[in-house]
């Protein structure tokens, strides 16, 4: 009896020593890497743009009054000097005669009261009085003339017709929009960039665009960055300049901005990580968790250099192949199981 509640008693201790040591062996760690390589570019880092016209003119009259027609389209090519719209002319025609029948009435009175002057029998008051009135009707005549002129709207510049905002039949207010001319002969491509990163893009800094509508990409030039953040995604806006001479790219298409270094060819042989995988130690040295061929995570100290948008160059401590644990670093520890 002794001996079976002994055997008993030491098959039980067996197999809890075996659940422990089973339970103390602990599931490999799930983590993110990345294998270090030079071809990857500090650069890498995409955003979404939208393109701009490079210019847009709103396009008026002067004075009020009904649309008598309406000449062009949106999307329309224009040229300056293009006539766009006219106005009911018939009151600026009616005041113009007017003015023309005083002005030849004013001219009629200058050239009998001259002979009268030059004789020495109109005062010199008189004479003064005749002049001024041959004066005012030659104002009135050119004001007439430039309201007649104001009833054709042309266009100022050359470009494409982006909005018609009234049509025919309509009343024109004083310096409300009419019609909208774009020049896209270049547009630009606007870019939100997050404050972090827009110390990094310069004027000259290089740029690739892609743009689905049109199925092409496009080579960027100089870049227009702003100085005002906005309130709430602390964003930076740029523009950058993009040329068009096809006229494929218009305005409001979406695309996909990709950024190079101002020193792209001398960056595109440095390794780098991003900058959330260095970690630092007690002593101030910087370090991040490499994985090795078993798997296993083990802290290698580097020394890093420059930043571009959000990945940092490692000037030593890994060399090119090496395997870098990019997320989840913050459950390892020295020779820890990962899995990735």
């Amino acid at each position: 009896m002794k001996k079976s509640i002994l055997m008993l008693l030491s098959v039980i201790v067996v197999s809890s020593c075996t659940s422990k040591k089973e339970q103390s062996a602990k599931a490999p760690t799930r983590v993110m890497t990345e294998v270090v390589s030079t071809a990857r570019s500090l650069g890498g880092q995409t955003y979404v743009g939208m393109v701009e016209e490079r210019e847009a003119t709103a396009v008026s009259f002067t004075g009020m009054g009904v649309i008598k027609r309406m000449l062009v389209n949106e999307g329309q090519s224009v040229a300056k000097g293009q006539l766009i719209a006219e106005m009911d002319d018939t009151q600026a025609r009616n005041l113009l005669n007017g003015a023309e029948a005083q002005m030849t009435q004013a001219n009629d009175a200058l050239e009998r009261y001259k002979m009268l002057h030059d004789n020495g029998s109109l005062p010199e008051v008189q004479w003064v009085e005749i002049q001024s009135k041959v004066a005012q009707a030659k104002s009135q005549l050119e004001v007439a003339r430039k309201n007649l002129a104001d009833c054709r709207l042309v266009a100022p510049v050359s470009g494409i017709v982006g909005k018609r905002l009234v049509g025919a039949g309509e009343t024109a207010l004083p310096s409300q929009a009419v019609v909208s001319i774009l020049d896209i002969s270049s547009v630009k491509v606007k870019v939100a960039i997050p404050e972090a990163e827009i110390s990094g893009i310069g004027a000259n800094t290089s740029s690739k665009i892609k743009v689905e509508a049109v199925n092409g990409s496009f080579t960027g030039g100089r870049i227009e960055k702003g100085v005002q953040a906005d309130a709430l995604t602390h964003t930076y806006d740029i523009r950058i300049l993009v040329a068009n001479g096809e006229r494929k790219l218009l305005p409001g298409m979406v695309a996909s901005v990709s950024f190079g270094s101002e020193k792209s060819e001398v960056q595109s042989e440095k390794l780098s990580v991003p900058v959330t995988a260095v970690q630092r130690k007690a002593d101030g040295t910087l370090f991040v968790w490499t994985v090795a061929g078993d798997s296993t995570a083990h802290r290698t100290t580097v020394t890093t250099g420059e930043t571009a948008g959000n990945r940092i160059v490692v000037t030593t401590g890994i060399s090119d192949g090496n395997r870098v644990v990019t997320e989840g670093y913050q459950k390892l520890s020295e020779n820890t199981k990962v899995v990735y």
